[in-house]
């Protein structure tokens, strides 16, 4: 008894959750908001892939953002791997933005 029972689906809304601590550092937004974020999938086993984008391919975060979210993901409990991999396919717009992060940004 005692041991905590975790789901995926539970996991990846904590993981979502850390996410949204992520800010990039030239936005004032988080990177979930932004639509950095295209997929968090959690599998049975707890193993998380987070499938994200750069606003550019030559972000002045493009080596560090990656390894954040990883570390950040990390922290999250029940977790057992994490990779995240960088996509550019389809490539970030402005219009993967929330609309919170629109009027954040004065878009809307």
């Amino acid at each position: 008894m005692g041991k905590e029972a975790f789901n995926p689906s539970e996991i990846g809304e904590k993981i979502i959750d850390v996410i949204k601590t992520i800010y990039d550092p030239e936005i004032p937004v988080d990177i979930y908001e932004l639509g950095l974020i295209y997929d968090v999938m959690v599998n049975e086993n707890f193993d998380v892939k987070i499938l994200m984008t750069l606003t550019t391919p030559n972000c002045p975060v493009a080596e560090t953002l990656p390894v954040d979210v990883e570390d950040k993901v990390k922290t999250v409990k029940g977790t057992k791997s994490v990779e995240v991999e960088i996509t550019f396919d389809p490539p970030w717009t402005q219009d993967l933005m929330s609309e919170e992060a629109k009027l954040e940004l004065g878009i809307l």
